[in-house]
């Protein structure tokens, strides 16, 4: 017997329906996300490092009301599939369309906060509801 690996294959129609067959509704609409972020010109969460300039996709899971600093902060965790994101608008209370399952585009700089990645005063576009 050879010990020679096999080449990989690219999974066929039906090992793909199989698997997502298999897969649970949390995975696929991760998948999903990390698709979207891939064809909107993102960079994934997951792959963003301290300090550096970003442009990220995802959708809001959470949204609260914090102060920091005796200053009112609205902020939002933005999950794309391979990572979650804190975003945070200092001085703010709220904002219109920032709610959990809306998607949204978020530019600026990444820092670490507490072992989590922060974006503070992001610029931001709101994606459209619904499928595109």
């Amino acid at each position: 017997m050879s010990s020679v690996p096999r080449p990989e294959r690219p999974a066929g129609r039906f090992r793909r329906m199989l698997g997502r067959l298999s897969s649970s509704q949390e995975d696929l609409e991760s998948e999903e996300l990390r698709e979207d972020a891939d064809t909107a010109g993102c960079i994934r969460i997951g792959d963003c490092q301290d300090r550096q300039i970003v442009t990220v996709t995802g959708t809001l899971r959470t949204v609260t009301l914090r102060p920091r600093a005796g200053v009112p902060a609205l902020e939002a965790e933005l999950f794309d599939g391979s990572a979650a994101l804190d975003v945070v608008w200092l001085g703010r209370r709220s904002i219109v369309g920032i709610e959990p399952g809306r998607r949204l585009i978020a530019s600026g700089r990444i820092s670490m906060s507490r072992g989590r990645r922060v974006l503070f005063n992001p610029k931001y576009e709101l994606r459209p509801l619904g499928r595109e």
